[in-house]
């Protein structure tokens, strides 16, 4: 199932709304020091939790309808401006799942465009007014070698993250 190429076939970019998953969460979470293939997230620590969120530049972001519906937009323009194969998209409330092929460009690159232009077309939209980003600082890029890797992450994007949400604004 692998591939002969220097470069993956797609990527599962997924970033996350400003402060929706801290540190010391009982998800557990990342940091660098522990960020190796399946090494297991630190654990719960709310002594850790509440300074991260007494450091927080507001209250935690959850999109609502307008937002989620402007960004899935604008994540599909851009694909379509830069002539990426956008395959899944699934804009929830607290994160945003892409799954996307670059050609030649990184999955940063990717990134970088989906949130600063997301943040972009929110501004003009009057949807979104705090001096800060929306988003976390840190995403998670998956890369994928293989027909079979694409169709799971297509499948988890698309299938895997409960149902389509309903229009509580």
């Amino acid at each position: 199932m692998w591939n002969d190429r220097d470069t993956p076939i797609a990527y599962l970019i997924t970033f996350r709304c400003y402060g929706t998953w801290l540190h010391g969460d009982e998800r557990g979470s990342i940091n660098r020091l522990n960020n190796k293939y399946q090494t297991p997230y630190l654990e719960a620590n709310q002594i850790w939790e509440n300074q991260n969120k007494a450091m927080l530049k507001s209250e935690k972001i959850s999109l609502n309808s307008r937002q989620r519906e402007i960004i899935e937009k604008t994540i599909r323009e851009v694909c379509e401006f830069k002539d990426w194969v956008l395959h899944a998209i699934n804009v929830r409330t607290n994160h945003v799942h892409t799954v996307v092929s670059t050609g030649k460009h990184s999955a940063d690159s990717a990134l970088n465009a989906f949130k600063s232009y997301s943040t972009k077309k929110l501004k003009e939209n009057d949807c979104w007014n705090l001096s800060h980003s929306p988003w976390s600082d840190k995403e998670s890029k998956r890369f994928l070698w293989n027909e079979k890797s694409l169709e799971s992450a297509i499948e988890y994007v698309v299938s895997g993250q409960g149902g389509k949400l309903p229009d509580f604004d």
